[in-house]
């Protein structure tokens, strides 16, 4: 590899699948050197036609939001892997890509199941590392490198993203179109509920145990960090919340607002049925988690109707 020296060569490359917005490569050396490539290449990405769609200051997609963030969670004492090098100029390929550090280890989805004291070990410090990085705060709200972060109510953005979502779901799902009156509904009552707010945390987006690689001495590191921004807490432990279990209960904070939990808990169902249904609809090679994602979160979207608030 030129970026290293003449003693590294590649001796083999290993496509890591899963992901839906980049391309993750593991590349092995012949000196014994192990490294990530990351390449952002919107036409392997499998939600183009909605990042396009959007303003270029709500993209959470692409090698500058990741550089961004990168630095700022480093800065801060938040692991996340090395980035050795990032090229952003699109001479020889029309794609931006990073090497970055290989973790070598396991996502903490791995810890699920192990035993009671490995399990507390790395919950732990998983539930540690975000709330140093929670802790993070801005009166306004957006992504770090954003000049005019704002100051409004972030979740209205949400709302009409929700609102969207559930139509999508709608159109395919029969269980959701005939209670499609009512969810919306509770969705808006949802929303009046909530109040204002002049405090947003740094939070990751999108956070699941898959987002987060333990090593072999148990030390936690997030990845997949390109939508890390200022934002609700809210946003994140409720998706923290159903996505982490019964391990939630090492990551829980005593900051969270019942109203916004609540709230955000709804939308993500909403946006995670609409998101696996295009995985689907798309040629996701995983065809079996999309459909997972699909029934999991309609189903439980559909518990909010005629919910106590």
């Amino acid at each position: 590899m030129d970026i290293f020296g003449s003693d590294y060569r590649i001796q083999r490359v290993v496509n890591r699948h899963g992901g839906a917005q980049k391309v993750v490569y593991k590349i092995e050396c012949t000196n014994g050197f192990v490294c990530m490539l990351y390449i952002w290449d919107m036409a392997s990405n499998y939600f183009q036609e909605e990042i396009e769609a959007e303003p270029e200051d709500e993209r959470s997609f692409g090698s500058g939001r990741f550089e961004a963030n990168h630095a700022f969670l480093c800065q801060h004492g938040i692991r996340t892997p090395a980035l050795y090098y990032l090229n952003k100029e699109r001479h020889r390929y029309a794609f931006d890509y990073a090497v970055v550090e290989y973790v070598d280890g396991q996502d903490a989805a791995h810890y699920l199941n192990s035993d009671a004291e490995t399990y507390q070990i790395v919950f732990e410090r998983i539930g540690s590392m975000l709330g140093h990085m929670h802790g993070l705060e801005s009166p306004t709200y957006g992504r770090i490198q954003d000049k005019g972060r704002s100051n409004d109510c972030c979740y209205l953005k949400e709302l009409a993203d929700a609102k969207l979502s559930l139509s999508y779901a709608a159109a395919y799902i029969s269980e959701i179109e005939t209670k499609q009156e009512k969810l919306l509904n509770q969705l808006n009552e949802l929303a009046a509920r909530i109040g204002s707010r002049q405090r947003y945390s740094f939070i990751h987006g999108e956070l699941g145990p898959d987002h987060v690689m333990v090593n072999e001495k148990l030390e936690p590191y997030v990845i997949d960090i390109e939508g890390c921004l200022f934002y609700d807490l809210e946003y994140e432990h409720s998706f923290l919340e159903f996505r982490f279990g019964d391990a939630y209960a090492y990551l829980r904070s005593s900051r969270l607002d019942h109203n916004r939990m609540l709230f955000y808990k709804m939308f993500h169902h909403l946006s995670c049925t609409e998101g696996g249904l295009k995985l689907l609809h798309r040629g996701f090679p995983n065809q079996q988690l999309a459909r997972e994602i699909v029934e999991h979160n309609y189903r439980s979207a559909l518990t909010f109707i005629d919910r106590s608030l």
